[in-house]
This record gives C-alpha cells, structure tokens and sequence, in this order.
C-alpha cells in the first residue's frame, strides 16, 4: 500500500469531522450520570454495527490478526483510563492532555518502527500542535489538589492513544482491506466493557438505560463512524500527520466543556488553541 506524505484536502475534511464526532462522543460520556453503563453502549453499538458490516467485507489477511488483538488489549486500557479521568477531571482538562501527547509519540513511533520520518517543518508543526494542545489545559496553571490525579490518568491515556494509533494504522495496512480491519476491531472489542459494567453494576444497567439509552446508542453510532474514519486515514497517509490533525478534536471539546458543561476557558486557552492551528498549517500546508 503506498503512503502518501501529503494529505489532500477532502482526507483533511473528513479526519477534521472524525475529530469532531470524537469530541461529541467524550462531553456525552462526560455528562453521564454512570459513565461505565453509556461507555458500555456506546461499545456495544459499535459490535453491532460490526456485525452487520461483516458479510460485506473480506475476513483480514493473517498478518493482521496480531496488530487486532494488540489493539482490543491496548483499547481496554485505554477506556479504563480514560474513565478514570473523566471521574477527576473536566472535559476540558483531561481531554487537551490526553489528546495532547498523542502527535508527539505517534511521530516517535512511527519514525521509530516504520521508517515514516518527518521533515523539519513537518516537525515543528507537530510539535506547535502539541505544545498548543498542552496548553490548552494548562491554561489555568499548573495542576494542584484533584487535579493532580486527573492529569496522571490523562497522561496513562494518552500513552494508550498513541499506541493504539500506531497499532491500527499498521494493522489496517497489512489487512488488505482497512474497511474489514474497522468492522472486525468493532467485533472483538465491544463486549468486553459491557461484561465489565455487567458485573460492577448489575441491573442498575438495566435502570439506567431505561433513561438514558440514547446517550449510549447515539455515542455509539457516532464513534464507530469517527474512529472507522480515523483508521482509514492511518491506511493512507503518515500516522503523525493524521494523529496531529485528529487532535485538533480538543478544541472542539473544550469549547463543548466551556458552554455546554460550564467549565472555564480563559485568554491563555484560546492563544494554545491559536497555537494548535498554526501548527496544522506548518505540517500540512507547503509555503512557497
């Protein structure tokens, strides 16, 4: 499969809304009432459309089973983690961090393992977006009390982000078809939180979605699609270049956190977020 260095214009479009389906999706776990239930839907729905999909779509080429499995294993650490952030911390705290770290290592990663080295204009765009992410949450200084335990698990889940983000994009390459890769990663890793909200929660499942159930069906849909569109853009294009413009999905929910959870903004967050655009300029755009 051959990757493009450049992304053209209408792949930029479509990860710049699969980043903002992501934002949508996190201030909708957020504002739950019980996280764990919605979180099990929203993965539930996403097994559901995978079954669907799969008679339309070719099974994985062998090579692509072990990069699978990594990724469901990398992924239940990763909602772990992150709703353990989302029990300390805002939206728009936790979020800007965790998304963060993700073009950084993603471009060490994939420097490191697939020989997909960066220009030096490349780089410093990376490192703008990063750098404007970071201080996107740190707009308020630095973390103190609480928050504290809010940033250590939004770092633990911005380490699985950049890992799983490496993971599908190669798995996705090697399977032969990234449309199969997408439907059978929704497959293997949607039950497993289910099993888990089952056991911690029992028929307060059952109580909650009597209420709430379109938190989770909506989420659901809304993932699957944003994440199936992030993969397939790995497929195509240099992993730090999609992971870089994927994160601009932080400005998207700080703002959701500002006026739709009441949390607080400020000038500082609004020049990183400045900051983050220039960045995408810088890695995406050729001057001259």
């Amino acid at each position: 499969m051959n990757i493009a260095t450049k992304l053209d214009p209408p792949i930029i479009g479509l990860i710049l809304a699969s980043a903002l389906i992501h934002a949508c999706w996190n201030a909708l776990i957020k504002s739950d009432t019980d996280r764990l239930v919605t979180f099990a839907v929203v993965m539930g729905v996403g097994t559901v459309i995978g079954i669907f999909f799969a008679p339309f779509v070719a099974i994985p080429r062998a090579e692509a089973w072990p990069w699978l499995l990594t990724s469901v294993v990398i992924h239940g650490f990763y909602y772990y983690f992150l709703l353990q952030a989302y029990a300390h911390g805002d939206l728009s705290y936790v979020y800007p961090i965790a998304r963060g770290l993700g073009p950084l290592l993603v471009a060490v990663f994939s420097g490191a393992l697939l020989a997909e080295h960066l220009s030096f204009r490349e780089a410093i765009g990376v490192v703008l977006v990063s750098v404007g992410i970071a201080g996107v949450a740190f707009g308020r200084g630095l973390p103190r009390g609480i928050d504290f335990r809010a940033t250590a698990f939004a770092v633990l889940t911005g380490l699985t982000i950049a890992g799983y983000t490496v993971v599908d994009g190669t798995g996705a390459r090697v399977s032969g078809d990234p449309l199969a890769y997408i439907v059978w990663l929704n497959i293997l890793e949607g039950p497993w939180v289910m099993m888990v909200a089952l056991q911690r929660r029992g028929w307060g499942v059952v109580r909650h979605l009597r209420v709430h159930w379109w938190r989770g069906t909506v989420g659901g849909i809304i993932a699957t699609l944003g994440y199936g569109i992030a993969i397939w853009a790995l497929s195509l294009g240099a992993m730090a270049h999609v992971a870089a413009i994927r994160e601009t999905s932080v400005l998207f929910a700080t703002l959701m956190g500002t006026f739709l959870l009441g949390e607080s903004f400020g000038r500082r967050r609004i020049a990183a977020a400045a900051l983050v655009v220039v960045g995408l300029l810088t890695m995406n755009l050729r001057f001259g």
